[in-house]
């Protein structure tokens, strides 16, 4: 007799029944509405069926190039049409997804390459023109494809993104996809100086993606921007929340106040992801009156907390509605939010609530959760952790110490809110970038004149964080800032080289020889407070 609670043994799984996948946005969405616009990208508009049917042929494309699942397929490309179908492209066939920052020293890029043993890559024209970075495509991995430029442009074993795509038919293609396959592997700056590759799961993102359109409220009638790269896990993750809602997205290169300021208008955008700095320049620009932002429903910022000077003005004069939003790679964003509702209660480092999709605590040193007011390391748990850092197995299991997600940063609750208190260990976060100071230390410590090295990020109006630069130099050796400022500029990415060096006669130690870096940020806290923050910031 069988009951319906009973078990069909000759009845398969769910399997493709029930997959999920990160490609399958946005082949439901445009099945929903196939006309409706998707992006629109200066000039351009582009649908839901014509961006669907264009990552259907990437992928074939990139099956036809010999590539089978589970490959790596690394990209170097800013904001674009072509940049979004290559990221739909590689999940569709069963991929990975290994994104580049374009701003990386060509050393970073070569290792990310290398590491994660990438067999193809995605390459803006634009980019050709560095023949540091040129030879090093044309070496590994040696093939590829390039996005934009004449055909004559593309190194040797590469050939245009749009002869190879527009040749293959725009059904999808066959491929099985497992929820917890590997989607993409984004690498992050580890304290080592050396990337990490964060591997996140197709359900890792999907699960995001889906918490965060509940908790922002987007909906299907929403006009939204992708002002940020998305070869970032934040705007990569938004774009995502967007499909899945099916709403339009406008997307930019980089950002410029007052064509933002126009599309807002233009647009009637209706919900903003941008830094502080970025509010704050549209704010100020002088042509800010000539545009409408009163369709703005809701503002979301990262990064860092929102001065209450410039939140108060913004709330009372660009959108009713601002929120923020906190997450990592590790932990796929967002994981904490600091609600509209509280945006004007409480002032300072909140970063609110922890999301629907998590489990947040504070945790002390021996895995022991901690109450209200207690200071500890900040942990999750939830769908959207990591599967671990790649090759990575010690790492990965630090992260993973007492069944919890170490993020690194230090809080506590405060009356119901999650505070942040510090850095576990010494990141700084600069204009949108992560910036390990050991390795800005590690370029200083191979000057010839330099004994020893701090570097701390200080507060900055335009930055939120500066990299910043203490030095002490070898008995008898001569050198200036300016002097070791330029070093440094011939060996690191321009986001990481020191915005300001400060001699002493010495660095702040520890009875042991540590070095107290908490002290040079209290002693050089006010350094930056005249800098003035600028209205234009490169992507």
């Amino acid at each position: 007799m069988t009951t319906a609670t009973s078990v069909r043994l000759d009845v398969p799984p769910p399997g493709a029944i029930a997959r999920v996948a990160i490609g399958d946005f946005l082949r439901r969405a445009a099945a929903r509405d196939p006309g409706k616009t998707m992006l629109v990208f200066g000039d351009e508009r582009l649908s839901y069926g014509e961006i669907d049917a264009r990552v259907s042929q990437c992928a074939r494309a990139l099956l036809a190039a010999g590539l089978s699942p589970g490959d790596r397929v690394a990209t170097l490309c800013a904001n674009s049409p072509d940049f979004v179908v290559t990221m739909f492209g590689i999940h569709r066939a069963g991929l990975v997804w290994v994104p580049i920052n374009i701003a990386l020293a060509p050393d970073d890029v070569r290792y990310i390459i290398e590491h994660a043993e990438t067999r193809y890559a995605v390459v803006d024209a634009a980019l050709l023109a560095r023949p540091e970075l040129r030879a090093l495509l044309s070496g590994r991995p040696g093939r590829g494809l390039v996005i934009g430029g004449p055909g004559s442009d593309a190194p040797q074993g590469f050939t245009l993104f749009d002869v190879p795509v527009a040749a293959q038919p725009a059904s999808e293609p066959e491929v099985t996809i497992h929820d917890r396959d590997i989607a993409q592997i984004m690498y992050t700056s580890g304290t080592t100086g050396r990337p990490k590759g964060v591997m996140q799961s197709h359900l890792a993102v999907v699960m995001a993606a889906f918490a965060n359109a509940i908790e922002l409220g987007i909906r299907r009638e929403d006009v939204a921007n992708a002002v940020l790269p998305l070869f970032h896990c934040a705007q990569h993750t938004f774009l995502c929340t967007y499909l899945a809602a099916g709403a339009t997205t406008v997307l930019y290169t980089g950002f410029e106040a007052e064509r933002m300021l126009a599309a807002i208008d233009r647009e009637r955008i209706t919900f903003t992801f941008a830094l502080p700095l970025m509010y704050q320049a549209m704010l100020e620009h002088p042509a800010r009156a000539r545009y409408d932002t009163s369709s703005l429903r809701l503002c979301l910022y990262a990064m860092a907390p929102m001065p209450e000077s410039l939140l108060r003005r913004l709330i009372d004069s660009f959108c009713p509605q601002f929120m923020l939003a906190s997450g990592q790679t590790e932990m796929y964003p967002l994981t904490v939010l600091f609600r509209p509702e509280e945006q004007l209660r409480r002032f300072g480092a909140y970063w609110g609530v922890t999301s629907i999709l998590n489990d947040t605590a504070v945790m002390d040193d021996q895995g022991r959760l901690l109450g209200e007011g207690e200071v500890g390391e900040i942990v999750h748990r939830g769908p959207n952790v990591m599967e671990g850092y790649y090759k990575n197995p010690a790492a990965t299991a630090e992260a993973r110490a007492h069944g919890w997600h170490h993020t690194g940063d230090l809080g506590m609750w405060d009356k119901g809110l999650l505070l942040f208190r510090d850095r576990k260990k010494d990141m700084i976060k600069t204009g949108g970038e992560n910036v390990p100071s050991v390795k800005v230390e590690a370029v200083l410590l191979r000057h010839p004149a330099v004994a020893n090295a701090a570097t701390v990020g200080l507060p900055h109006a335009h930055w939120t964080e500066a990299v910043t630069a203490f030095v002490v130099l070898k008995p008898d050796a001569t050198a200036d800032e300016a002097g070791l400022i330029a070093y440094c500029r011939e060996h690191l990415a321009g986001f990481e080289v020191p915005k300001a060096v400060r001699i002493l006669e010495s660095l702040p130690m520890t009875a042991t020889g540590k070095i107290q870096k908490h002290m040079l940020r209290d002693r050089f806290r006010a350094l930056y407070d005249d800098a003035p923050a600028v209205a234009k910031v490169g992507a």
